[in-house]
């Protein structure tokens, strides 16, 4: 199934949620560090987590994004980890398994539409598997609902990241040691993610850069010994 006329425009416009969402600053609140250091995970997915985020650019008096851990929840038929992001009329949902495997992607969620991915989409891999020209790949089917369940388009989804770098970098949330990826993306419902972005991940920290141009600015959680 193939997305409508007016399915594929929303389609289309996804990938640039977050800076139209920027035209309609509301007031947020940055995160303040306050989890224990002993409750973080290699990748960050305890309940009560939270990271702040502005776009590129910008400076630190504008409105904040906030991603937060929500914690368990079941997606579909599966237990998943829920993290949204919230601020400027953004509210998103992903629903991720997190485990010492590797981050997988089930889907994700703002109102009025559920993007199902099956298999599931390998974000992050291993812990143990993280160097310098890492590779991986996929492919996901896609399936397009509405709140009522009813599915509006179907499609496929490939996916290929490479770990470019690792190097030190600043941002408003402190100095972090991060792996610099890049992934590559391409669908068949009219591009439902820019095809090529560059995130930033720190181990026990999360996402520095996000894969649409978000810095990390603050977060609610003290770094692990021996890290940032």
């Amino acid at each position: 199934m193939s997305a409508s006329p007016s399915l594929r425009v929303w389609l289309t416009a996804l990938p640039f949620l977050l800076p139209l969402a920027a035209c309609a600053p509301q007031a947020t609140t940055t995160v303040q560090a306050s989890t224990p250091v002993s409750a973080v995970s290699f990748y960050p997915h305890e309940t009560g987590l939270a990271w702040s985020y502005l776009p590129e650019g910008e400076g630190s008096g504008a409105p904040a994004y906030t991603l937060r851990a929500l914690g368990v929840t079941v997606y579909g038929s599966q237990s998943a980890q829920a993290f949204q992001l919230a601020g400027r009329g953004a509210d998103q949902t992903w629903y991720r398994t997190v485990d010492a495997s590797g981050v997988r992607l089930l889907g994700l969620r703002k109102p009025g539409v559920n993007i199902r991915l099956e298999p599931a989409w390998l974000e992050l891999p291993a812990q143990t598997a993280w160097r310098l020209g890492l590779t991986w790949q996929g492919q996901s089917q896609i399936t397009v609902s509405g709140d009522d369940g009813k599915e509006q388009a179907r499609g496929t989804l490939n996916y290929s990241y490479t770990v470019q770098d690792r190097r030190t970098v600043q941002t408003p949330g402190g100095r972090f040691e991060v792996w610099v990826v890049t992934r590559q993306i391409s669908d068949t419902l009219g591009g439902l993610f820019p095809a090529t972005q560059q995130l930033w991940f720190a181990p026990y920290v999360g996402e520095v850069r996000t894969p649409e141009g978000l810095l990390l600015t603050a977060r609610n959680f003290s770094a692990r010994p021996g890290g940032q």
